[in-house]
């Protein structure tokens, strides 16, 4: 026996200990969203007077949308009296022309519509949602990012939720413009509908924190003055004023049931700078909210579940620890098969069937006569959330050990459902990294430790692995071939802020 193969084995046990708890967390939310999700928020009362309301439209180098998102903004059914909208333009390049235009238009038809454009982009979207505040004329402000189009009737639909005035936010549910796009949008859009409708449902109706998701939803402009306004100390400024601004006594509402769609990321590269900047962003307010809830009066249960939501990223670290550690539990001692599957079945059951069933019960929940139809996605599901773990855990140990980057801005072409525009072409690229060829180290290796579980005997493991290197040659290859030249693209900029190293 390797005097070494129980450490290795005792440390595997360990890490997989750690991702079932988060495991845990996950049948947990999937116990409050089923306990507490038809208790849906009624308004106080509806205003007899509709108070004017600002919308914010931050954008940075957004060219392919700009426009899209005036017209649906225009089209609004809104007192038109009742209306303030403010682009707020941070662009560097012909994007700066075309909102000129697009608000032009506006006023042209009796918008009170304003183009702020600045040329020096301290704190990034916050610092533009912190300026723009300075002239909203509403005590109410609608945030859109420009990938977003909203449906005529979300104000109607949200307005009269703020008649309480504990009310501090309204929260919309995304829904996805291009989810049938392609398989990446297809795997994004189940992601995201397991957070929105499971995750924010049952936080929001069990009474716990819930976080605005940066657009999509409407602020009272007297809570975020109150929760000491947008910071941009952190990458999720969303996240930040969410948790500032509750534990300063404000109520928040999320409306499974009121929908705003927007654009998914189409391509990886755009996909993996936009779950950095999450993941990232995450672990920074982790860092500076989580000792301030902990030392709050709200109850325990609360201190819980923020800490789960605010510490969720570390499976990251983990699922890293666990590449490396597989290989090894392959070779330990052989402790006998029953030994061997008390230890391992409650723990694959917590760490992996919970994740199969979190996002099994948000595609019924939502699409309740054709949930079935995403059950071939889930393997691919399981498969991108174990290949994008190098680059998340990168973002996870930048965040922690205090490595500043700008706010990179994920690239968006302008695609619908069904639309197949040439977008590959276009002038915006996400940031290109080493991580691709990281990932595709770790997909040969775990092709040589399923060959060789294959080759022993061992069928259980085969099985269990695949996601493994199909993962990681997934996000890998992906990128790398987004690398190579394609005409007129090839020598195209990412789309990151001037001043990024």
């Amino acid at each position: 026996m390797d005097p070494f193969s129980p450490i290795w084995y005792v440390c595997y046990i360990v890490v997989l200990l750690g991702l079932a708890g988060y495991g845990s967390h996950r049948l947990t939310i999937i116990f409050l969203y089923l306990k507490h999700s038809r208790k849906r928020p009624e308004p106080l009362e509806m205003f007899k007077d509709l108070p004017l309301v600002t919308v914010q439209l931050p954008v940075f180098n957004e060219m392919h949308v700009v426009d899209r998102l005036l017209d649906s903004v225009a089209a609004l059914d809104y007192p038109q009296d009742k209306l303030q909208i403010q682009l707020l333009d941070d662009s560097t390049d012909e994007t700066v022309d075309i909102c000129r235009q697009g608000i032009e238009r506006l006023k042209a038809k009796g918008f009170d519509a304003e183009h702020i454009h600045r040329t020096d982009r301290t704190g990034f979207k916050a610092g533009a949602l912190e300026n723009g505040t300075r002239f909203a004329r509403g005590e109410y402000l609608f945030i859109l990012d420009a990938d977003f189009v909203p449906k005529p009737d979300v104000l109607q639909k949200t307005i009269h939720y703020f008649s309480d005035p504990k009310i501090g936010m309204l929260q919309t549910r995304w829904g996805h413009l291009n989810r049938t796009f392609n398989l990446l949008t297809r795997i994004q859009a189940m992601f995201l509908d397991g957070h929105l409708e499971l995750e924010q449902t049952a936080r929001n109706r069990s009474g716990r924190f819930f976080t605005f998701n940066g657009t999509g939803g409407i602020w009272r402009k007297s809570c975020i003055a109150d929760a000491g306004g947008w910071e941009h100390d952190t990458l999720t400024e969303d996240m930040d004023l969410s948790y500032r601004a509750q534990l300063k006594g404000w109520r928040f509402i999320f409306l499974n049931d009121v929908e705003t769609p927007a654009e998914l990321p189409v391509d990886m590269d755009g996909f993996k700078s936009q779950q950095h900047r999450w993941t990232k962003g995450s672990i920074q307010v982790c860092k500076k909210v989580l000792p301030a809830i902990w030392r709050s009066k709200v109850p325990l249960f609360i201190k819980m579940e923020a800490t789960a939501h605010l510490t969720s990223n570390f499976a990251y670290l983990l699922l890293i620890c666990l590449c490396f550690l597989i290989y090894p539990s392959q070779h330990q001692p052989d402790f006998g098969k029953f030994t061997y599957y008390i230890i391992n079945g409650p723990i694959f059951f917590f760490a992996s069937v919970s994740v199969v069933l979190f996002y099994l019960t948000s595609q019924k929940a939502l699409r309740p006569h054709t949930w079935w139809k995403e059950i071939p996605y889930l393997p691919l599901l399981l498969a991108l959330g174990i290949g994008m773990s190098i680059n998340n855990a990168k973002a996870v140990m930048e965040a922690l050990f205090n490595h500043q980057t700008g706010f990179v801005r994920t690239p968006k072409y302008g695609i619908g459902q069904s639309s197949r525009s040439d977008w590959k072409k276009s002038s915006y690229k996400a940031m290109k990294t080493l991580t691709p060829f990281v990932e595709l180290l770790f997909g040969f290796f775990f092709l040589f430790v399923i060959i060789e579980a294959a080759m022993e005997g061992r069928w259980s493991s085969t099985i269990l692995l695949l996601p493994f290197p199909v993962g990681f040659f997934y996000t890998s290859l992906s990128s790398l071939t987004r690398m190579l030249p394609s005409g007129p693209s090839a020598e195209a900029s990412p789309v990151i802020d001037p001043k990024d190293n």
